[in-house]
């Protein structure tokens, strides 16, 4: 068995009337079927939230067949919901709901003298995810799984029961503060990338030149340069598919090889000279990835065979600005024909434009990804945050209740 060092490091200088026991004391396996009642079909995200699962799970995965919804556990208000194969990524918390939840999962019931949200926030700490990770042997999926025997005798800290309340209490309103400046920022990334999506196909078309028509509020067609000529992209580019190459057939040199997903490796041997444009043929379909230098495109993707002597930057745009979402619908198969694409109609500016375009959306995506980055170190600050309210709070680093008003977001801006 592995020792509980991220607890007990963590538990060294607890309150004289706070106790360590063994979770197992306090909880009890629920082991009740699903069976043939019609209950919800509930899921566990990462964020510790127990709620009524999507179609699919929410995963993108088949639904689950008759017979394994009917081991599923049921769930009750004030149960802990574990998931033991990603435990280190967040899946424990409490559920507020009626229902049932995958057999591949855990639920408990807690004893009397646990406090659930108290529960809830302890085991989502900073202390016990550092332990989940040393029950587990590996990140891989079957490796990362916490065993019954490692967390049935792991140590909760357990302060009297008032003290637990007010420690729930606290942070239920802390952390609701912190997930309020949180949705802020993921509606500021939102905004960000609807702008960009908006701009792309105007700015490809000359719009935004300032020589022609006013783009505002009007579509790429009408509001295309008037030097532009409307045509078939193959005017432009001449895509072709890319070569297998599988793990076996590689050799280690310094050509990148480019999939669907973008750079996957290396190869001694280059398929096509740089710069180059790639994009997805299949799964991510859309993706265009620019490559500076000679590198292999995977048979996963199209690369871009002949620029036609256009510029390999302005044609990575164009092909950024196309709607894969339509030509994928209009597909039988999901992906994306070159043959189809070859015939979608776009705007073909003269090679100075071109420069001129290229200019304008390089500058934005700086641009862009310069906000993208400060919103990312805002989200990773108020994350730090949460986790050490979380975990002082739950070690009895101090007393939530002369915290009361405290605002720990304060200097963090949305």
């Amino acid at each position: 068995m592995t020792f509980d060092l991220a607890i007990e490091s963590a538990t060294r200088t607890l309150p004289r009337t706070w106790r360590l026991e063994p979770f197992r004391r306090h909880a009890t396996l629920v082991a009740d079927m699903r069976s043939d009642r019609p209950l919800p079909l509930l899921s566990l995200a990462s964020t510790g939230v127990v709620a009524p699962r999507t179609e699919d799970g929410g995963l993108g995965k088949q639904a689950p067949s008759e017979a394994t919804i009917e081991r599923y556990w049921v769930t009750q208000p004030g149960n802990l919901v574990v998931n033991p194969m990603w435990l280190i990524g967040g899946g424990v918390g409490v559920s507020a709901v009626n229902g049932a939840v995958s057999p591949d999962y855990r639920v408990y019931d807690l004893g009397p003298e646990l406090y659930a949200p108290y529960v809830h926030h302890l085991l989502r700490s900073a202390p016990y995810r550092d332990q989940y990770r040393l029950y587990t042997r590996a990140d891989t999926t079957f490796d990362r799984r916490v065993s019954k025997e490692n967390f049935h005798p792991m140590p909760l800290i357990i302060p009297p029961l008032g003290v637990q309340r007010r420690i729930a209490d606290f942070l239920d309103v802390e952390t609701a503060r912190i997930d309020h400046l949180r949705s802020k920022f993921t509606r500021q990334r939102t905004l960000l990338n609807e702008r960009e999506r908006t701009a792309l196909p105007l700015t490809v078309a000359g719009a935004r030149l300032g020589d022609g028509n006013t783009a505002t509020g009007l579509a790429w067609l009408p509001a295309m340069h008037p030097s532009a000529q409307l045509v078939p992209l193959l005017r432009l580019l001449q895509l072709q598919r890319g070569a297998d190459l599988s793990e076996d057939q590689r050799r280690e040199g310094n050509v990148p090889v480019i999939t669907t997903a973008g750079h996957a490796g290396w190869h001694e041997v280059a398929l096509v000279k740089g710069p180059g444009v790639v994009i997805g043929r299949y799964g991510s379909v859309g993706n265009v990835h620019w490559v500076e230098n000679s590198y292999w495109p995977h048979n996963t993707t199209l690369y871009v065979k002949n620029f036609n002597g256009n510029g390999p930057r302005y044609c990575y745009h164009v092909l950024r600005s196309l709607p894969y979402e339509m030509e994928q619908a209009r597909a039988a198969v999901p992906g994306v024909n070159r043959n189809d694409l070859h015939r979608q109609k776009i705007a073909l500016l003269p090679r100075d434009l071109q420069t001129r375009v290229v200019t304008q959306l390089d500058t934005d995506a700086a641009v862009a990804e310069s906000t993208r980055q400060r919103i990312k170190r805002a989200e990773a600050l108020l994350e730090e945050r949460r986790q050490a309210l979380i975990t002082a709070a739950v070690t009895g680093q101090f007393d939530v209740s002369t915290a009361s008003g405290r605002n720990v977001t304060d200097g963090v801006q949305s």
